[in-house]
């Protein structure tokens, strides 16, 4: 039922029409959860794509079955492709020039367009190439058949025969709203920020001027996250995007207290806050936080604010009428092209960019915080419609990245020498279903255990699974890793993050979930099995809990710290539900009182940490092989690095020596959520 009190949260009419729960992209009337169905194709202005050229088009549709079971494109195309120009690069054409969704021929201007996207590192021949291999009649009709969409693959006629044509990246217009900026207050003058900060460059170039560097002019940024992981990647790229810009990263500075550092938040130039949505309190925290910048632009200083992220998607230009000092709203999708939205807001203006676009392979390189582990998105996006969640709004539809693409930039990662790359995804089991052919994720991780990577990767995690969605093939190409590793564990490490959320069957219905507690300890029973729980700590299955969801009663909050006892989670991701805008839920009247669900959240917390000291005191007196991170922050004599469970574990070393190594380590001390250790033997690798 709905509460006029939470009206707030929403128009209810829309809500229900949108996000019932249990409507998903695998139910018959799961349209518009698809990206072709909700971004305008005609905004692409060039794709990059690969083909094979085949005699008929029984050999390409075989390819494609092929493609549809998991196996390499270019290997395919190297293997059984008769084009002399591109077999040897495994099929690889090239960008392809788009107009209003089609292919647009030599005679079109490209580049240029108001709005078209950047186009570093292609040249217009490599623009016009394709139409040298596949044909005019051949690419217009691909622009037809095709969605244009990155991962899908077509099988069209041409000239010289049938291709097979994939698409591996795309470039779109940016879509943006860009609005006059008001007078700012105080000074009564318009207030253009980046112009002011780029003025020295920019007219340096000219003569004006001394540009940047040799006035001394050094501008800085600073990048603050809030969130999940996937919004730690999004910041990693927005800051390779405002490095290739000229900016610095701003240095935390100690302020002469114990222990503690202090923000420069007045020296920064450009602030990005990377907002995140799902409970209340992050929400707030992202006003706050804009408070002391927007002061600082009211006083006339030059600073850009952009606000990016979960907050950015769902307020859109809102946000603007709360904070008018900010320049640049950008939801999630538009994080590798932050530069370029940037550049829009440049002029003066306000730039808002939330509208949906295919994804695309980064241009600039993120900027990684670690030498050791990196974050890897393979699926941007959400289709559940969970009741109570806010994501499939802020983050978009579902869209995966092509095996390609992943399995370059993990290779990528290993040739320089990082040890850890985690997979991303909001489901991550999903990936590959928004794709044509569709792909499996289980083919994606035997790909990347076989292929991905230089000797030097040592580990590959992944996040976060779907209990409706993981299949046993995820689990048996885990243990298959192992297995033929010879060692305790191989490259794929055995940490399944699996969010049950509830134990109880009536509040899983509710939250529209699509599973049961009998389903989910089928998936913990089958990773048991091949992952023995032993005193070697094999493996780890970690999980999220919401309590106080609406209508939640006192017995099926039990159930779910029986669904708890049983299963005796490594972690878990505890918290109180709190209402978002745009969700069934927060309309219901049923809501939980606020001291009852304080109350169940404190005896989950204590439930889980009771846990998870039972489940660190299992490695106790074993042998682990630790990866190092770096130097303990608190003890310079130790250093920190990860079982392959993902326990943190200090001991005794010289991080200078041993950071990026991995080190075999005797557990001494066993605490709730980290360990402690000492080093076996001299030997690291």
């Amino acid at each position: 039922p709905q509460s006029k009190q939470h009206s707030k949260f929403g128009d209810a009419a829309r809500i229900y029409a949108d996000a019932p729960g249990v409507r998903t992209p695998t139910t018959k009337d799961g349209g518009g959860y698809k990206a072709e169905e909700v971004v305008n194709r005609e905004l692409v202005t060039a794709v990059r794509i690969r083909h094979a050229l085949l005699q008929s088009e029984e050999l390409a549709q075989e390819l494609l079955r092929r493609v549809r079971a998991g196996e390499d494109f270019g290997l395919l195309a190297a293997a059984a492709s008769g084009c002399e120009m591109t077999r040897g690069r495994g099929g690889a054409v090239g960008w392809v020039p788009m107009k209003g969704g089609r292919y647009v021929g030599k005679e079109d201007v490209l580049p240029g367009d108001a709005g078209a996207p950047r186009m570093d590192g292609i040249e217009e021949e490599q623009l016009l190439l394709a139409e040298g291999i596949l044909g005019a009649e051949a690419l217009v009709a691909f622009s037809e058949e095709s969605t244009l969409k990155p991962g899908d693959v077509v099988v069209v006629q041409g000239p010289r025969g049938f291709h097979l044509v994939g698409v591996e990246d795309c470039r779109m217009k940016l879509a943006v709203d860009v609005r006059a900026r008001k007078r700012a207050a105080g000074s009564g003058e318009v207030s253009v920020p980046l112009r002011e900060l780029f003025r020295a460059k920019y007219q340096g170039q000219e003569g004006e001027e001394a540009g940047a560097a040799e006035a001394g002019l050094s501008l800085k940024y600073k990048v603050l996250t809030m969130g999940c992981q996937m919004n730690s990647a999004d910041s990693s790229r927005m800051a390779g995007e405002l490095e290739d810009l000229g900016f610095e990263p701003l240095a935390d500075v100690d302020d002469g207290r114990k222990k503690k550092k202090k923000k420069r938040t007045e020296a920064a130039d450009v602030l990005v806050v990377n907002t995140c949505s799902i409970r209340d309190h992050a929400e707030q925290k992202v006003y706050s936080i804009l408070g002391p910048y927007a002061a600082r632009k009211r006083r006339g200083e030059p600073v850009a604010i952009v606000v990016a992220g979960c907050v950015a998607q769902q307020e859109g230009g809102r946000l603007l009428r709360r904070f008018p000092e900010i320049d640049a709203v950008i939801g999630p999708q538009y994080a590798n092209r932050l530069g370029e939205v940037l550049e829009s807001a440049m002029e003066g203006n306000q730039v808002v960019a939330v509208e949906p676009a295919f994804i695309s392979e980064d241009v600039t390189k993120p900027r990684r915080d670690s030498s050791v582990c990196a974050w890897v998105n393979i699926i941007y996006g959400c289709n559940e419609r969970c009741t109570y969640c806010v994501v499939p709004g802020t983050r978009g539809v579902e869209q995966s990245r092509t095996p390609d693409a992943i399995v370059k930039e993990i290779q990528g990662l290993g040739e320089q020498d990082f040890r850890e790359v985690t997979l991303l995804g909001q489901n991550i089991d999903a990936y590959g279903r928004d794709m044509s052919p569709k792909r499996r994720f289980a083919d994606l991780m035997r790909t990347i255990d076989e292929y991905g990577g230089a000797p030097s990767l040592a580990r590959v995690r992944f996040a976060t699974s779907h209990p409706r969605y993981m299949s046993d093939d995820v689990v048996d190409t885990i243990a298959s890793s192992i297995k033929g590793s010879g060692d305790s564990h191989g490259r794929l490490m055995p940490v399944f993050h699996i969010p049950a959320q509830s134990g109880s069957d009536k509040v899983l219905r509710e939250m529209g979930r699509g599973y049961t507690k009998q389903r989910y300890m089928q998936i913990v029973d089958r990773i048991n099995r091949y992952f023995p729980t032993s005193a070697q700590g094999h493996v780890a299955i970690t999980s999220d809990f919401i309590v106080g969801f609406p209508g939640e009663t006192e017995e099926e909050f039990q159930e779910t710290l029986q669904l708890m006892e049983e299963v005796k989670f490594s972690s878990a991701m505890c918290a109180a539900y709190s209402p978002r805008p745009n969700t069934p839920a927060a309309l219901w009247e049923n809501q939980v009182p606020e001291n009852v669900k304080e109350r169940r959240l404190k005896e989950i917390q204590a439930l889980q940490e009771k846990h998870a000291l039972f489940r660190s005191t299992e490695l106790l007196d074993t042998e682990q092989e630790i990866l190092v991170e770096g130097p303990n922050p608190k003890d310079a004599t130790q250093v920190v690095g990860r079982t392959p469970t993902n326990r943190l574990t200090y001991f005794p070393g010289d991080a200078a020596e041993l950071t990026g190594k991995i080190v075999r380590v005797r557990i001494t001390e066993a605490r709730p959520f980290t360990l402690s250790g000492e080093r076996v033997g001299t030997h690291a690798y």
